[in-house]
């Protein structure tokens, strides 16, 4: 005889009770979110110089990818991957600063941490700069 699982419901119940805020669902939770977005996005902006950067060259690029783009899918591909540059170094500084709180001291498991996170970044870089230049010998070269 097999043993006996638990029903479906069962086994994703406790999924269930952390997916949203106790009493908190619907708009109250999407405004929440929006507000704490628009709290990491300002604290980012003004304490991080590799996002100030980043959010720099995507201000400069935005009317340059105009010019650039052949064809709407070719713009959002372009923008695009300076948003997914921007986002990944957002997650690379969260996670730097959560290893900054956790350990402060110098710490070899630490580093490599942020080692990997910031390879993240680099990956993030190099597909943004292959998009552009693909775009940019599509529109410009042969």
């Amino acid at each position: 005889m097999k043993p006996s699982r638990p029903s479906r419901r069962a086994a994703y119940r406790h999924l269930r009770e952390q997916a949203a805020l106790p009493g908190r669902g619907g708009l109250a939770r999407i405004g929440a979110a929006f507000w704490n977005t628009m709290g990491g996005l300002r604290e980012g902006l003004s304490t991080e110089a590799a996002i100030k950067q980043e959010a720099a060259l995507l201000v400069v690029a935005l009317p340059l990818s105009v010019v650039i783009a052949t064809t709407l899918w070719t713009w959002v591909a372009l923008v695009g991957s300076l948003l997914l540059l921007l986002a990944t170094e957002f997650l690379n500084t969260a996670i730097e600063r959560l290893c900054n709180h956790i350990q402060p001291e110098k710490h070899d498991a630490i580093r490599v941490t942020k080692d990997l996170a910031s390879a993240g970044v680099f990956c993030a870089i190099v597909l943004a700069g292959l998009i552009w230049i693909a775009a940019a010998f599509a529109r410009f070269g042969a």
